[in-house]
């Protein structure tokens, strides 16, 4: 057994020395991966003409139901979809991922978590428009989609029909495994247990993650229906909860905001060796917004693939406010809650950082970050169990007992989160989910055009039909 363990262990350290190999610029270390991601979002910035700036209009219109027809093929309303996806991105990256950034990069890091924030609506917007053009539609009105679909169907169209079958086969096979939340579980409890001052209670501990994973079965075996059901309010729930939160710190520090917008803008320039200077805010924002927005990794297009349309491109402009939510509007909150507080000048380094930012204004505060903590792992589970259910259909086919098999073992597997040495299976876990940026990006970048025409299109017929109400 011990063998087995150190073999297991050996992979695990493995694979992530790989994924997060780095190089050395101006004395920071930069992951290779994070550039990755980076220049597909500037890339297809321009690539679309500016479109999170210029589209930004569109995207709230569309969202609110002005181009919604609710005949059209799919499964979920424009809101529905995004709120499915936003559950996946809308997580402890927004809580403890800050912090972290702040800790390694100085309040700096936030300005940059922004710019990255602002560059990934773009390659949200990409991802989406081929989601929804290239998605499977079943004959019970269900709909498969995503990555390993596009991947497939969409380079096919281009004449890469054996590369792109490869290229999807791999992602979907990585999805399987990557998108199991054992993190969710593990840090959601965490925070719970210190709250409740239940950190010695393996017995609680494990009731916890039983119970995590009960719920999310009995949500998860509904399909997308259900999730959709859910995540519609929880999504906005979760986000009331802890933005009032925010709120309520800010306003009992209203008179260090200015104060904290100037030094986050400041420090974001400094040339301060005792944070890497600017290039390490820079690399610390870049880095903890590249994993909070999952721009580039693909996964949320699978929720927005199932939206209600006849034109691709109408969900795509919708999929810009996902980052814009994520990591402009709640990361940024949350930064200058701990920036107002001064609490990142202390001994933190994760989420106690933002823990201390809540307690700083009542002794009870702390339960409030505990029920939003808990809630966003929970939509996270939700959102990762249905990405990983459509993974398993596009690899074994549309069978249900595939599906069930998958969604037993995915949620039996949660309790582990909360009992359970981690740091080997989270080693292979994000190895695995950022390796899904690979195959996608590569995709993503040989079919531009057809994004690029996809949005055209589109906007023909916003302008037909202005000529025609006009």
């Amino acid at each position: 057994m011990e063998a087995l363990r150190a073999t297991i262990s050996a992979i695990g350290d493995a694979m992530a020395g790989l994924v997060f190999s780095s190089i050395r610029i101006l004395g920071v270390d930069v992951q290779l991966i994070v550039i990755w991601l980076f220049a597909g979002m500037v890339f297809f910035t321009l690539r679309l003409g500016f479109i999170n700036l210029r589209g930004f209009g569109t995207a709230v219109s569309t969202l609110r139901g002005a181009h919604y027809d609710p005949k059209a093929p799919g499964e979920m309303s424009p809101f529905q979809a995004l709120s499915t996806a936003l559950s996946g991105t809308i997580g402890l990256g927004n809580i403890a991922g800050v912090a972290i950034a702040i800790a390694i990069g100085g309040p700096g890091a936030t300005f940059w978590m922004v710019v990255i924030g602002f560059f990934a609506m773009s390659l949200k917007c990409a991802e989406v428009v081929l989601a929804v053009k290239y998605r499977s539609l079943h004959e019970d009105g269900s709909v498969s989609g995503g990555p390993m679909w596009y991947l497939s169907r969409g380079l096919a169209d281009h004449g890469m029909r054996r590369f792109g079958k490869v290229l999807g086969t791999i992602y979907a096979a990585f999805a399987l495994i990557a998108v199991v939340q054992f993190i969710q579980v593990n840090q959601s409890y965490s925070q719970l247990s210190i709250v409740l001052g239940t950190e010695e209670s393996p017995g609680f501990a494990l009731a916890y993650g039983i119970a995590i994973a009960v719920l999310a079965a009995v949500v998860l075996i509904g399909g997308a229906k259900s999730i959709a059901q859910v995540t519609s309010r929880l999504t906005p729930l979760m986000c009331l909860i802890y933005v009032t939160g925010i709120l309520v710190v800010l306003g009992a520090n209203i008179t260090e905001v200015p104060h904290a917008i100037a030094l986050i803008v400041r420090d974001a320039f400094s040339v301060s060796a005792a944070t890497g200077g600017l290039l390490g805010a820079f690399v610390a924002g870049m880095r903890r917004a590249a994993y909070s927005n999952e721009s580039g990794i693909g996964t949320a297009s699978i929720a927005h693939a199932t939206v209600r349309t006849h034109y691709p491109a109408s969900e795509g402009f919708v999929a810009l406010i996902e980052p814009f939510i994520d990591t402009v509007l709640i990361c940024t909150a949350t930064a200058l809650a701990i920036v107002t507080t001064g609490v990142w000048q202390g001994d933190y380094t994760d989420i106690a950082m933002t823990s201390a930012a809540f307690g700083s204004v009542s002794s009870g505060f702390p339960y409030i970050l505990a029920c939003a903590v808990c809630l966003f792992a929970f939509s996270t589970i939700l959102a990762a169990g249905y990405y990983g259910q459509q993974a398993c259909g596009y690899l074994f086919g549309d069978s249900r007992r595939a599906r069930l098999a998958y969604l037993t073992a995915f949620c039996g597997l949660l309790p582990i989160g909360v009992v359970a040495d981690m740091a080997t299976v989270i080693n292979i876990i994000d190895s695995l989910f950022f390796l899904l940026s690979v195959p996608n990006l590569i995709g993503l970048y040989l079919m531009s055009g057809t994004v690029h025409a996809e949005i055209s299109r589109f906007r023909t017929y916003l302008a037909d039909g202005q000529r025609e109400s006009g």
